[in-house]
């Protein structure tokens, strides 16, 4: 898996897991991180502030999943949320203190390195999981196939 370009983190159909709501949370997510990597100084906080409410939103959705269902990876997954929490909210003080929107920026950037991976492990056994105790099988994604022509996206 290839790192992404640090300004051209875009939603695409590799992130699509099969369940509805996660993949609509999975977009916002993206979405928010793409913002910050490519903001001015100025749109920083703002967009940290909604990317934080937006995760603590999308973290607790995805715990009240895996707690109500019996999740068996629940624990290591919370853990893992609430340690990017931390981060955000540590950043979030820093740039309320004035200054360090570059570490804001790099808060982006890992996010953006970290997400792939986590939503290709973590999230993608939670959406089987959930998917399979609904419908009683596992979700069955199309992704579109590249063409030719089309940029590299690929992270």
């Amino acid at each position: 898996m290839s790192a992404n370009t640090d300004e051209n983190f875009t939603w695409s159909d590799r992130f699509v897991l099969g369940h509805g709501g996660m993949d609509a949370t999975h977009r916002e997510f993206v979405d928010l991180v793409g913002a910050m990597l490519s903001a001015s100084d100025s749109e920083l906080s703002r967009l940290l502030d909604a990317f934080a409410d937006h995760a603590e939103r999308h973290f607790d959705e995805e715990r009240e999943w895996m707690l109500s269902t019996d999740f068996p990876a629940a624990e290591c997954h919370i853990d893992e949320h609430k340690a990017v929490l931390a981060s955000v909210h540590e950043v979030q003080v820093l740039l309320a203190g004035g200054g360090h929107e570059a570490t804001c920026r790099a808060l982006a950037r890992e996010l953006s390195r970290w997400f792939p991976g986590h939503a290709d492990y973590m999230d993608a056994s939670l959406a089987q999981w959930l998917v399979k105790k609904r419908m009683g099988g596992i979700p069955v994604v199309l992704r579109r196939a590249k063409r030719a022509d089309q940029p590299s996206t690929s992270i």
